[in-house]
């Protein structure tokens, strides 16, 4: 299976899908929330959000922070030390190549304030506590750079039973159409721009001589 987010494999290793009595993705776009909080959530159709308190967790301007009501900058992923996991499952570790911008914070820190202000602080308060906490009751991430293999397999059960089976008779389609526009730092690229209207053979800009 070829995930078509890049965070979506971690995010289900850590067994991120909804808890009991919680809504999905179309049920919380759907309307009726009176709170919603989006990281990094710029790809789905927010129209639906309206009426609710929207609050962005992001590190660029773009469709969450133009639908929220509160934006809390966040460094982009350029800006901090952090774990990923890959399409195969390898998990992968980054250093912090520059300093966030202006107010920004990790993502992590952000959450762990909120979490303390709400009076269910989350029981880390740095990086390393928290990548102890992700190893301790996530072990697929406890090794860095191999594919996890059968472990891979049986962390995805749970959640691949939840998602429910696939509809057969619907024919598989590209979900990228234009690939140089697929996330807000690409968006908010000039070269990204200038890229994707050449692809899409419109006419670009030229500076004079």
């Amino acid at each position: 299976v070829l995930h078509n987010a890049a965070g979506r494999v971690g995010a289900l290793d850590a067994g991120f899908v909804p808890g009991e009595g919680g809504g999905d993705t179309a049920a919380i776009l759907g309307g009726g929330m009176d709170t919603v909080v989006l990281l990094g959530a710029d790809e789905a159709d927010l129209s639906g959000l309206k009426g609710a308190t929207v609050i962005y967790v992001g590190s660029h301007g773009d469709a969450g922070a133009h639908n929220a009501d509160i934006i809390l900058p966040a460094a982009a992923y350029t800006e901090m030390a952090a774990t990923y996991v890959n399409t195969e499952g390898r998990v992968q570790m980054t250093a912090r190549a520059v300093q966030p911008k202006g107010e920004a914070r990790e993502g992590w820190a952000i959450f762990r304030a909120l979490s303390a202000v709400m009076g269910k602080t989350l029981p880390y308060d740095s990086a390393d506590a928290l990548r102890d906490n992700l190893r301790e009751t996530h072990p697929v991430f406890a090794g860095l750079g191999f594919a996890p293999g059968d472990a891979g397999v049986e962390a995805l059960k749970a959640p691949i039973a939840a998602a429910g089976s696939v509809n057969a008779a619907q024919p598989f389609v590209g979900l990228v159409q234009d690939f140089y526009m697929t996330n807000p730092i690409a968006r908010a690229s000039k070269t990204m721009a200038e890229c994707s209207m050449q692809t899409l053979g419109l006419e670009t800009p030229v500076a004079a001589e």
